[in-house]
């Protein structure tokens, strides 16, 4: 059986801090050689060359270290950063470590339960190919296990990082008489996110194995828990399963909903409902009380162009990118409705929810004493 979780989120200060993860230490509320990943957001361009991403990985792992924890350890736990921190979305991290036996507090009901894996090497050639998604669905099998999951219906929240294309890494696929998906370093983002994603839907039984064909183009083909980012960071997937088990015990649940648009409030409510709120019919900030440990979102702008019958100009726009743009504005719509800026919305959400939409889990504290956000 594996471990009970303790989850918190924290505030990042600057790119580099990672001040507050060290304050929870202090306190005695996570143990550093305990702590077993980390997603956050940070204030970059959320580009090809945002290495934000890169300054807070080694901030967090350092400090990791400087509290005690052993330093393979540390290089082998998955921090999951997704740049761009657009309009009012600000700067965090969540922080997940697995709790000590005397210290869990029991319970029958499901509680959240993570399991982390490794993909094979992807190789260039790979990316947003079968071969991807195959490698990618191996890996979420494993960090079921390893979560102590059977039943792919627990799973309620599946976080990859996986490699995109460079200009080196199209250069290496060439030399070895191989082609890639795309040139384009910044397409090859949607590309990885997408053919990932198609992993997790395998893997999970939320669709057939697709053909290489459908990357990206058949956008029936989704799944309505993964949340898949990219960078230049790694060369395999870094897979983290969240669900839930019987028998872990621990404060804290997990569930998930899709929105259907970029407007779609409803769809936020619902997965913070399906993770064990109660709410009212019409909910309010308030309602949440500290309960709502975070949200973690996809975003997409629609292929059509508009958003509730109404047009917009992102995809025309060429002098803001409409990755942007759309995380900017379901930033906003998330804030709204949590009461609390610092959200992970993360744009590329190709094959991840509906086409203009995307899947939203949340993590609820159902403790005595919720530790939450409260404006």
């Amino acid at each position: 059986m594996p471990d009970a979780i303790e989850v918190r989120k924290v505030p990042l200060h600057s790119v580099s801090d990672a001040s507050e993860l060290g304050r929870l230490i202090d306190d005695g509320v996570v143990e550093a050689d305990r702590v077993v990943a980390v997603i956050g957001k940070t204030e970059g361009n959320g580009g090809v060359n945002d290495y934000t991403r890169i300054i807070a990985d080694r901030a967090f792992r350092e400090l990791l270290v400087a509290k005690g924890a052993d330093p393979q350890r540390v290089r082998e736990i998955p921090i999951v950063w997704s740049g761009g921190t657009d309009g009012v979305i600000s700067p965090h991290a969540t922080v997940f470590a697995t709790v000590p036996p005397e210290r869990v507090e029991p319970s029958d009901e499901p509680r959240l339960t993570v399991g982390f894996a490794m993909s094979e090497q992807l190789l260039p050639e790979d990316i947003g190919r079968q071969a991807m998604v195959t490698k990618v669905a191996e890996a979420v099998r494993v960090a079921m296990g390893r979560a102590g999951i059977t039943d792919a219906a627990d799973v309620h929240y599946v976080q990859t990082k996986t490699p995109l294309l460079t200009i080196d890494t199209i250069r290496d696929a060439k030399s070895r008489g191989h082609d890639v998906f795309t040139e384009d370093t910044l397409t090859s983002m949607d590309v990885s996110n997408g053919g990932t994603a198609l992993g997790v839907a395998y893997a999970l039984g939320e669709i057939d194995l697709p053909r290489d064909e459908d990357v990206l183009r058949d956008r029936s083909l989704y799944s309505s828990v993964a949340s898949c980012s990219s960078g230049v960071e790694l060369d395999r997937a870094q897979v983290v399963v969240v669900g839930n088990a019987r028998g872990v015990g621990g404060r804290y649940r997990i569930g998930h909903a899709v929105m259907a648009d970029a407007l779609d409030q409803d769809g936020i409510w619902a997965a913070i409902r399906d993770a064990g709120l109660e709410l009212p019919q019409r909910p309010h900030p308030s309602d949440l009380d500290g309960r709502l440990v975070n949200v973690f979102l996809k975003c997409e702008a629609s292929q059509d162009g508009r958003v509730h019958g109404r047009r917009n100009a992102m995809l025309d726009d060429s002098d803001v990118h409409w990755h942007r743009q759309i995380k900017a504005a379901v930033g906003g719509v998330t804030a709204a409705v949590t009461g609390d800026p610092a959200v992970f919305v993360s744009v590329s959400a190709a094959h991840q929810g509906p086409d203009g939409g995307g899947p939203v889990a949340a993590v609820v504290d159902l403790g005595p004493d919720p530790t939450g956000y409260r404006p």
